[in-house]
């Protein structure tokens, strides 16, 4: 099941849902997208101290460490981008493993926050244009 899951908003009551039905979560969005939290202490995935600590750690990008703990949490992964660097970049993360107080941390910055719109208000109303069907 596709998702927005990323350490901001990971939908824990959604993906333990999927692995009781024995259905594999896709992270969508899973370095936190373009969406940035406005206010408070969490502001954007890829400038969260505790992140970049085990990037540090690591010799890795905020980036890498986010990828690698969905891969190491369960999560099938494919981020976007349209930068050569950046896509070499997200596939170098099979040379380092995240220690289990690493994967812990980087847990416990779940906000439980979408810090986007609401899906509900994806409409043709809200944005004046028809939405093609597939």
């Amino acid at each position: 099941m596709r998702c927005r899951v990323h350490p901001y908003f990971q939908q824990r009551g959604v993906q333990e849902f999927g692995h009781r039905h024995g259905i594999l979560t896709q992270a969508w969005s899973p370095i936190g997208g373009i969406t940035f939290y406005r206010g408070g202490k969490h502001t954007s995935t890829l400038e969260d101290p505790a992140i970049l600590a085990i990037a540090k750690a690591h010799s890795k990008s905020a980036a890498q460490v986010m990828l690698r703990w969905h891969l190491q949490e369960g999560r099938s992964v494919i981020p976007k981008s349209t930068k050569p660097q950046r896509i070499a970049e997200n596939i170098d993360v099979f040379d380092f493993e995240l220690t289990p107080d690493e994967l812990a941390s980087i847990d416990a910055l779940d906000t439980d926050q979408r810090g986007g719109p609401e899906p509900e208000t994806m409409t043709l109303a809200a944005f004046g244009r028809p939405i093609p069907e597939p």
